[in-house]
């Protein structure tokens, strides 16, 4: 009874006999595995009692990492035949199965068909190091029997990782193209060779407590919003739902948001696909609001987050005392009905992040919050150095996101930072907190904000 209570709920750290599979889903195809609210992800967990984590998408990478695992002491039927396997091997072929299926559908659009042309799948898979020599074999011996018993393409890829590789795993890409029953046959084999061949490394592949991914990869790049374009027009617009991050900056930082002549505001603009509106209606003598908002499904990528991290350091506020101490201080908006899944019960979710980034992360209500903000907002401030600031940004904003789209936690595994492109500091080295007085409050009925390019 224990093994399964443990199989069914998410835990953080995965045991040295579990088996785990870490399965890549091309960005564009995740919401064939997730569902509206997580519901096709919770009820895969729920058929094969495994356990089922998906990565947040990283921007400037294709795919995210769906990991996969479960305690081998129970057995599920599988296949035409039942055989038995663990539970994490059956999830792995449910995930395959649907990824492949929504290839289909795309195929059906085409007139491939017309031309005779057979249709070509392709697995992608995070393998740790010290696990990759169980499908390679002495001499290449292994992989090659794969090969000419399957007769799909298997390739071990160990240079130009994406960019949710992990470091210190030392991962290696494992690929897989052929016919989809070919590719479902070599797929069934290696999966087979990795349960009984674990790694060494498993206890950190859930691990969020330093920064692991490969460096070098830009936050933009093209495939951002060329993903979500191809994406989006297969699904229902009303699905897709606003997510905003709204920035206190200080006053005397706005002309370095906008830039000259609109410049550099109407670039992330652009690179981003966000909406990034800069308030003058509610503008006082210290500080204006800095809105950043995109209507997006939640399985893709985020112009607003994207945007928002970008804009970070030029919405801040410089708070070290000299050049050889630089910090940062970021103020976000927030309503009051989301604060709690930056809180955590008794705190839980907080002081988790606080831990992993490093940063001071505090909420500030009633009387600390600036008199700018409605009174059905509370404020989060961020303190650190600009690469703990980030981080402890990007754990805020995923969260919030999260929330927005009624995703249940377990299913979601935050990354402590994305690779990014520094932005010039524009900030203060003031610190001037109006407080709210009965003057300054506002219709919390009232509409949001009005704003100005």
């Amino acid at each position: 009874m224990a093994s399964t209570l443990r199989n069914i709920h998410d835990q953080n750290v995965i045991g040295s006999e579990e088996t785990v599979y870490r399965y890549l889903c091309p960005v564009k195809k995740t919401g064939s595995i997730i569902g509206k609210g997580g519901e096709i992800a919770k009820q895969i967990r729920s058929d094969t009692k495994s356990n089922m984590r998906i990565n947040e998408a990283l921007p400037g990478c294709e795919e995210r990492v769906v990991t996969i695992y479960s305690t081998n002491e129970e057995l599920n039927h599988f296949g035409d035949d039942g055989e038995l396997v663990c539970p994490a091997l059956d999830a792995l072929f449910k995930v395959h199965d649907m990824v492949v299926a929504d290839t289909d559908h795309d195929d059906g659009n085409d007139d491939d068909d017309d031309l005779g042309e057979k249709q070509t799948v392709t697995v992608r898979m995070l393998v740790p190091s010290d696990q990759i020599g169980c499908v390679i074999g002495k001499g290449g011996q292994v992989i090659q029997n794969l090969r000419n018993e399957t007769n799909a393409q298997i390739r071990v890829i160990k240079d130009h990782l994406p960019s949710c590789a992990l470091t210190l795993s030392h991962d290696e890409l494992l690929q897989i193209i052929g016919e989809p029953l070919v590719v479902r046959e070599a797929l069934y084999q290696v999966a087979s060779l990795l349960h009984d061949n674990p790694s060494r490394f498993q206890h950190l592949l859930l691990s969020s407590s330093s920064s692991m991914h490969q460096p070098g990869a830009m936050l933009m790049s093209a495939a951002l919003t060329s993903s979500h374009r191809n994406y989006a027009v297969r699904r229902d617009i009303a699905d897709a739902r606003e997510f905003c991050v709204c920035f206190i900056c200080p006053a005397e930082n706005v002309g370095g948001v906008i830039g000259k002549g609109g410049g550099f505001i109407n670039q992330i603009r652009q690179e981003t696909g966000a909406t990034i509106r800069v308030n003058t209606s509610e503008t006082d003598e210290d500080d204006c609001i800095i809105v950043i908002s995109s209507k997006e499904f939640y399985e893709d990528q985020s112009p607003a987050v994207n945007a928002a991290i970008r804009l970070q350091q030029r919405c801040s506020e410089k708070v070290g005392k000299d050049a050889n101490d630089l910090a940062i201080s970021t103020r976000l908006l927030v309503s009051s009905s989301q604060i709690g899944c930056l809180i955590g019960k008794g705190g839980a979710v907080i002081s988790e992040m606080r831990s992993v980034t490093r940063a001071n992360i505090r909420i500030l209500q009633k009387e600390d919050v600036p008199k700018i903000a409605r009174e059905d907002e509370e404020m989060v401030q961020i303190t650190g150095n600009p690469d703990a600031a980030m981080k402890a940004l990007t754990q805020v904003i995923l969260r919030l996101r999260a929330n927005s789209f009624d995703m249940d936690h377990g299913l979601v595994l935050l990354p402590t930072s994305f690779p990014y492109i520094p932005q010039v500091t524009e900030s203060s080295s003031k610190s001037k907190y109006a407080k709210r007085d009965d003057h300054s409050k506002l219709n919390s009925n009232s509409k949001r904000r009005n704003y100005v390019s």
